[in-house]
């Protein structure tokens, strides 16, 4: 059966999304979960009854709260060096003195990624360990339906109040008494949106009808995002956030009273990488400070030397505990034993038996085999020794032994605990691996059709034939359904937990083994079609001859290894060295290529070449046979070549690759990305830091200027004035917003949001984008000169240059001026004197396109986002315009590449029919 190359291409599409849509599915694993919350209310355990007959516990109750009031004030993206650092001493000084001499209790929070707002907060007040897919709806946040504590205060009939981030509004709709929600996207906004949390402070304090205050401020999280963590903005910050602490701090004791203590609670969601982003695993994004302030505590006798690490998922226990809540049934976190350390002997034995039972019932209705799990084991010894623990105590034993043995089983029930969080941690970390696999299986046959089909595909005819059920594969068809239906059968009977793919209805299963099957059998059709035309009598000796370059080999070496290198995670985190060595190989064997048709061209007789080549278009034999662009091969490269070595343009060719390569080497010095590496300092924060802002001014000065230079050769006059004047407003713009200075700009008192100047080049952008739109309108529907698309194209290409020079820090405007430079030396020195096919060109641009986005300092991890990129010229926050803004400066560097491809195909085009258009009229006269 024929079908057309889109036909083709968008089936194939359509089962791709079937494939990755499997492997989602599996990739991002079922969060551990309990019974929903409204069956959450049922009999809470008594206390281990005793061994000895006749005797009862009756302690069967939820323990009193220990604390009246609680103040939690959660600074987004505070980093633990913030307040146990040198930052710390500076900037917060009474935040420190409580720390290391007042009545107070200090930890480091661990974050388990992702660590981004709103499933840091899930886990502060759930206990439960968010997934990667909480990500996708951080923007728009759905209330939050599990067992959670805000839920337990307000059925508890306490009283809460919330000012901060609205994405706590979202998440506990109807929860709070009285609330005043921010957005948290605006990250431009340093000063109001901590204000508009901070204005209410005064006249809460002195009131009584609330239980629970929450203070969630933003500040200093919009300042890492723009300026990052070692900005003179920071410290500023932490002294606004440290006087707060104090007001509270000192209101609260002055006011309390002597039958409860309150308690303030100082944490972050997360922390800040070392470019101010965060979403990552790196350690400043995972360690946060976690601090409880309460007369209650004992003082320390001296300063904190290292405080301890706990998990930022205990802390929703040990408020529930704290505040006489049941624990959430999801939570996965241990009690802090410490904030409970002055209560007797009993009442700690119950905390922790509390908290031990709800994790041993979410262990069992998550796991199957839940009894032989060794935290399971560990706390069924502990309910035991606590049993005999409470037959002595009702004895009315007080003596050293009672004491000695109640730490014994504390000491137990810690154990038991700590066991049991980390085995319901790790199910969080358990993927499916089956539904996983078949939807790689799917993707990859999908991707080696598509590699089978690219000669076709690209072919005059764009047309090909596609085989179904051949009698040859027929069997084999059948054969391979019945093995792949087999393993199914097995998979799904054997595994412990049940799959996805298996929960499946077998009609469905059996038509994706079919599905499997039949793509199996195309790829082996389509493999032994390629052997049978490959032994097809050639009479042309140079054509017979002719065997795959080293590009070819290199291309599809490279492709394949790369595919490979994606089944180990630590290729995946470091998938830049991947692109770095690549794109350095690949200019290796330009070179070489290069000095082989420029010095080794006297072997080779043209003569001869012309006439093998009008012989092999006179040959009937092969006129059927599909063979793309003759002229354009390896029979017509070494004229062209021998034509270009003999023009001035030579060395400059052979020198292309190796100023390429010195390109790639000061790209990969400007900003370090990846994982393991990412901390390690570079050129890009040298740049950065405030003592070096006229380095950078002068820098981001030349690049913009460089810019121009490149870009306008191909503009028309108009676009070249919009495209300077643009460039002159992106300039105007960082100066605006204190990241670059004027020479005449001697302080930063007239720092501003620039909100102006970047109107202003949106103006110019959208111009230059409109004026190249109205070409390529014009080449389709009026004008018959197909070098008007070619010209359009490259309008649109130079608009949006001048948007990511907008979007770019201006460290990072190097990057597009290098991008620029190697994109115009390939094309004048490398790609038209080779004379590559499309298909190669393409798998060019595709490499550099992903190395410069990891040249921009872009990892795989989302705390490389510049999300400060999608508020350029906002006043508020707009959804559409920060998100398009944010996606194209995360991903400038392909998007430049994938443009300039579809220009240089179109100028390529234009200046083969222009050379036809001039010969045939030369022949005409």
């Amino acid at each position: 059966m024929r079908l057309r190359s889109g036909v083709f291409a968008s089936s194939c599409l359509l089962v791709e999304v079937l494939g990755v849509a499997l492997f989602l599915r599996g990739f991002f694993p079922v969060p551990v979960r309990s019974l929903p919350r409204r069956e959450a209310g049922g009999e809470l355990p008594a206390e281990p009854a005793p061994t000895g007959p006749g005797m009862v516990s009756n302690w069967t109750k939820i323990p009193p709260p220990l604390f009246k009031k609680v103040v939690i004030v959660l600074i987004d993206a505070l980093r633990d060096d913030f307040v146990f650092g040198s930052k710390g001493e500076q900037f917060m000084p009474y935040t420190k003195q409580v720390i290391d001499r007042g009545p107070s209790y200090s930890f480091i929070a661990e974050v388990k990624p992702p660590t981004v707002t709103m499933p840091r907060i899930k886990a502060l007040m759930t206990g439960s360990i968010p997934g990667f897919i909480d990500v996708i709806v951080n923007l728009n946040s759905p209330a939050l339906l599990d067992d959670n504590l805000i839920w337990q205060a307000k059925t508890a009939g306490k009283r809460i109040i919330f000012y901060g981030d609205d994405t706590w509004v979202k998440l506990f709709p109807k929860h709070f008494v009285e609330y005043d929600g921010t957005t948290s996207f605006f990250v431009s906004d340093f000063t109001e949106v901590d204000d508009n949390v901070t204005r209410h402070l005064d006249r809460v304090l002195k009131r009584e009808d609330w239980d629970l205050l929450i203070l969630h401020y933003l500040g200093l999280d919009h300042i890492g995002h723009v300026t990052g963590p070692n900005s003179p903005l920071v410290g500023t910050k932490l002294r606004e956030m440290d006087n707060i602490l104090k007001k509270i701090h000192i209101s609260l004791l002055s006011k309390e009273e002597a039958s409860l203590p309150n308690l303030l609670v100082v944490c972050g969601d997360h922390g800040m990488s070392e470019t101010g982003s965060h979403g990552g695993s790196s350690a400043g994004e995972v360690h946060t400070p976690l601090l409880f302030i309460s007369s209650t505590f004992e003082k320390r006798s001296g300063p904190l030397t290292q405080p301890e690490l706990v998990q930022q998922t205990d802390l929703a226990s040990t408020l529930a505990v704290g505040l006489g809540l049941p624990i959430s049934r999801n939570s996965v976190g241990n009690l802090i034993l410490p904030v409970v350390g002055g209560r007797t002997m009993r009442e700690q034995l119950r905390f922790v038996h509390l908290n031990g039972f709800q994790l041993s019932r979410l262990l069992q209705e998550n796991t199957p085999a839940y009894e032989k799990d060794p935290g399971y084991e560990h706390f069924k010894i502990a309910e035991k020794s606590h049993a005999n623990w409470i037959k002595l105590y009702l004895e009315g034993n007080n003596s050293e032994i009672l004491l000695n043995l109640g730490k014994k089983v504390l000491k137990q029930y810690l154990e038991a605990l700590k066991t049991l969080s980390s085995s319901l941690s790790k199910q969080v970390a358990q993927y499916d691996m089956y539904s996983m696999m078949v939807g790689i299986v799917i993707v990859m046959e999908v991707l080696l059709l598509l590699l089978l089909s690219i000669p076709k595909a690209l072919s005059s005819r764009a047309e090909f034939e596609v085989p179904l059920s051949p009698p040859l594969f027929s069997l084999l068809f059948y054969l391979v359904c019945l093995m792949l239906c087999a393993v199914h059968v097995i998979v799904c009977t054997s595994a412990e937990s049940l799959c996805y793919f298996c929960s499946m209805s077998w009609f469905t299963a059996v038509g994706v083994m079919m599905l499997i099957s039949a793509l199996m059998c195309g790829i082996l059709s389509a493999i032994a079609k390629v052997f049978d035309n490959s032994r097809l009598p050639v009479k042309n000796p140079v054509l017979s001859s002719s065997s795959w370059s080293e590009i070819d080999v290199l291309i599809l070496a490279g492709t394949v290894g790369h595919v490979l290198s994606l089944g180990a995670s630590s290729f995946v985190e470091e998938e830049h060295q991947t692109w770095y060595f690549l794109i350095n190989t690949l200019c290796l064997v330009l070179g070489q290529e290069l000095c082989r048709n420029n010095f080794l061209l006297k072997e080779y007789d043209p003569q001869h070449s012309t006439t093998v080549k009008q012989n092999f278009e006179e040959d009937s034999e092969y006129k059927n046979i599909d063979i793309p662009a003759v002229d354009d091969s390896k029979l017509g490269k070494a004229t062209i070549s021998a034509e270009f070595s003999r023009g001035s343009d030579k060395w400059i060719s052979l020198a292309s690759p190796w100023i390429i390569l010195i390109c790639c080497r000061l790209l990969r010095s400007l900003n370090q990305t990846g994982v393991q590496w990412a901390h390690q300092p570079d050129f890009g924060h040298w740049l950065t830091s405030s003592e070096h802002k006229s380095e950078l001014s002068f820098l981001a000065a030349v690049s913009l200027l460089m810019i121009f230079f490149l870009v306008q050769r191909r503009c028309s006059l108009v676009s070249k004035i919009a495209m300077a004047l643009g460039l002159l407003g992106v300039y105007s713009y960082r100066a605006a917003i204190g990241n670059v200075i004027f020479p005449w700009q001697h302080g930063s008192k007239d720092i501003s949001k620039g909100i102006t100047e970047a109107r202003f080049v949106y103006v110019f952008v959208l111009g230059i984008v409109f004026s190249g739109t109205k070409d390529l309108l014009k080449s389709q529907v009026i004008s018959s000169d197909s070098g008007m698309k070619s010209t359009g194209l490259w309008e649109v290409y130079s608009g949006l240059v001048l948007l990511a020079a907008l979007l770019f820090r201006p460290h990072n405007l190097p990057v597009l001026v290098f991008c620029l430079l190697i994109q115009t030396m390939m094309t004048k020195y490398i790609w038209r004197p080779l004379k590559f096919d499309a298909a190669q060109i393409t798998v060019m641009h595709y490499w550099f396109g992903q190395a410069f986005f990891y040249f921009q300092g872009n990892s795989n991890g989302i705390a490389s986002v510049d999300v400060s990129a999608g508020f350029v010229g906002l006043e508020s926050y707009v959804e559409i315009p920060a998100i398009f803004l944010t996606a194209f400066a995360a991903y400038a560097g392909p998007l430049l590449w994938a443009i300039h491809l579809l220009c240089y195909l179109s100028s390529e085009v234009s200046r083969y029919y222009e050379k036809h258009w001039k010969a045939n009229e030369m022949k005409l006269s």
